[in-house]
């Protein structure tokens, strides 16, 4: 039987899942469970402000956005819910996904939203499993194993490099 989500992603386009879709394959890789929707801020802004309304009832903990040059859906659903938001801004547009930054970190006082890079969807997941971490200490310490793996990586590559770089000089 599969278990509640318990993050929800929403995109603001369909198109957008391409870019998304990582924040699937990092909580999939956690064993997290997600859910994932299209709500537009512009297009369909009462679908957007109900499912954030709703999304606590129904047993989500954590939300991303992904959105797009105005990239009003992350402040949409901040506005609309207690849990916490975090936005993506999608590369696109004539200012190259600069626009959607700053319309995601540039939020009133009083509704935040968290803002990871640009098509930054990856952060994005892993800081719902550190959110989520908070509360339940299984996730915390494959989050942990996760860092410890990562740095053992950059070790490998750098003795790699080493190596690489003395061989060159005989």
């Amino acid at each position: 039987m599969e278990k509640r989500p318990r993050v929800g992603i929403v995109l603001g386009s369909d198109s957008d899942f391409e870019v998304m879709e990582e924040a699937t394959r990092v909580l999939d890789d956690f064993g997290v469970p997600y859910e994932v929707t299209v709500a537009s801020a512009h297009r369909s802004p009462e679908r957007s402000a109900a499912y954030a309304r709703e999304a606590e009832a129904r047993g989500l903990e954590v939300l991303i956005a992904g959105a797009g040059m105005a990239a009003h859906l992350p402040g949409v659903l901040a506005a609309s819910t207690a849990l916490p938001v975090i936005g993506v801004p999608l590369r696109g547009g004539a200012l190259n996904g600069m626009d959607a930054l700053f319309s995601i970190v540039q939020m009133p006082p009083g509704v935040p939203v968290a803002a990871v890079a640009v098509n930054g969807a990856r952060n994005a997941a892993l800081l719902a499993v550190q959110i989520l971490g908070v509360k339940d200490p299984e996730l915390r310490a494959k989050f942990r194993v996760y860092k410890e793996r990562m740095a053992a990586e950059v070790a490998v590559k750098s003795a790699k490099l080493q190596e690489k770089l003395l061989s060159s000089l005989k």
